[in-house]
């Protein structure tokens, strides 16, 4: 059974950080394609930041230098360290992975499993 399940979000200041870790397990996590998802209230799911099977990354242009994609395929976990967060920053967060292995890990992917999303919250 594959589970995705988020943890790390919270409440902080601008220009504080967070870090966002998924526990995932029931699938292959070191080969797939994994990214990190954001929802804001009233606005589309934006792709955030992915990270294939030989850890090459890519990212939204309204993070990059800012947050970082990263994994530990010892643990089965995947990671969003997010510095310089801005109040449009604020989303619930979700883990996602692809079955698919490979180089090409982007947006344009289809992501079959996905976890329940952790809030974070950015104040001025």
């Amino acid at each position: 059974q594959v589970q995705l399940a988020e943890s790390g979000g919270g409440s902080v200041q601008s220009g504080g950080s967070l870090r966002l870790s998924c526990a995932a397990s029931g699938f292959p996590f070191s080969v797939y394609c994994m990214a990190w998802f954001r929802q804001a209230p009233g606005e589309e799911r934006e792709g955030v930041a992915f990270i294939n099977s030989y850890r090459s990354t890519v990212y939204a242009d309204s993070v990059k230098g800012r947050f970082t994609i990263s994994k530990d395929n010892a643990k089965n976990t995947l990671y969003l360290q997010m510095n310089s967060l801005k109040p449009e920053d604020t989303a619930m967060y979700y883990c996602a992975a692809a079955a698919r292995t490979g180089a090409y890990c982007t947006s344009s992917v289809s992501f079959t499993y996905w976890g329940q999303g952790t809030q974070v919250s950015v104040s001025s």
